[in-house]
């Protein structure tokens, strides 16, 4: 988002460069990263157990 803000059309991350030839297809690339991200939180947390000692 960062770089598309910024008018980057080229990429690295992890030793992997991107370069996008136009907004519009980063736009698009960074919609599918978040219907991806979207659809894979939908796992909740239901219960959350706490232990905890005095370590003697």
């Amino acid at each position: 988002m960062a770089a598309r803000y910024k008018g980057v059309r080229t990429v690295e991350y992890d030793g992997k460069r991107v370069t996008y030839a136009t907004d519009a297809e980063m736009a698009n690339a960074l919609a599918d990263l978040d219907r991806k991200i979207a659809s894979s939180g939908n796992s909740r947390v239901s219960v959350v157990r706490i232990q905890s000692s005095k370590g003697v």
